[in-house]
């Protein structure tokens, strides 16, 4: 079944060599592209945005792994740097306790007491050298010491400054893939409202039938305002007046002249 496989692929690469010469594998690398594009863009949107925000929760374990590790690390740091304290502590001592024994030796008494002891000066030159070669060593052990004490406090502040940028990340991705999904409702929105397919032959008919009724009567108004006003006819009434106060005087003078009558 393997070789079925590999000579039928023999053949489809001797065929592409056969058609194309040298731009076989320029053509076989192109289609291949255009077949995996083909497919991923057939892939529903909805699902690959819920494949983002699963690959984002995958991301939890790692920060988790990682902020474990800046823990752990702060914690030894913090002892390096309890070992460096103390031994600078240590080295201030018996540097001042050299310098003293190296002033006694200096002054060339034969003998020296120490809390209630007495030394010769022999005794005190070896025990100051043994103390000076003791000295040297742990100094050079103190410095090695902070050194790695700097060298783990760089390491510390990257892998802190790590976490902050995947944790930044991981929000902006977060932000980013909300927005994509508000997005794709957006359009779900506007492709439902697109399918709704309305009939509106007939509300436009009966758009047009309160028209013509409108304009029928906008005729009929104009009709009967013609023949009540016909600019041809004289009007014969006498126009009646509308002053009250006129009224009540001409009333009073008519009553004041029947009244002059009978006397």
């Amino acid at each position: 079944m393997v070789k079925k496989g590999v000579f039928a692929g023999g053949a489809i690469l001797l065929l592409l060599g056969l058609l194309f010469g040298r731009d076989a594998i320029s053509y076989s690398t192109t289609s291949l592209g255009w077949v995996r594009q083909s497919v991923r863009d057939s892939v529903p949107v909805s699902f690959e945005l819920e494949r983002a925000r699963k690959m984002i929760r995958d991301l939890d374990p790692e920060i988790q792994r990682n902020m474990h590790l800046i823990a752990k690390e702060e914690v030894e740091v913090q002892g390096i740097k309890e070992q460096v304290a103390a031994g600078e502590k240590s080295l201030a001592k018996n540097r001042a306790e050299i310098e003293r024994l190296t002033n006694d030796l200096k002054k060339g008494d034969s003998t020296f007491v120490y809390h209630g002891r007495s030394y010769t000066g022999k005794q005190v030159e070896t025990d100051l050298t043994h103390r000076f070669e003791s000295y040297k060593v742990k100094q050079v052990t103190v410095e090695k010491l902070g050194q790695i004490l700097a060298a783990r406090e760089r390491g510390l502040v990257a892998g802190r400054e790590k976490l902050k940028a995947m944790q930044a990340a991981k929000t902006r991705l977060e932000v980013d893939v909300a927005n994509l999904d508000a997005r794709m409702e957006m359009v779900r929105v506007a492709q439902s409202t697109s399918e709704f397919n309305f009939d509106d032959s007939h509300l436009a008919r009966t758009k047009d039938l309160v028209k013509g009724i409108g304009a029928r009567i906008d005729v009929a108004e104009k009709l009967v305002n013609a023949e009540t006003t016909y600019p041809g006819q004289i009007n014969l009434d006498e126009p009646t007046s509308s002053d009250i106060t006129e009224q009540i005087t001409k009333y009073f003078d008519n009553d004041d002249s029947v009244a002059v009558k009978l006397d």
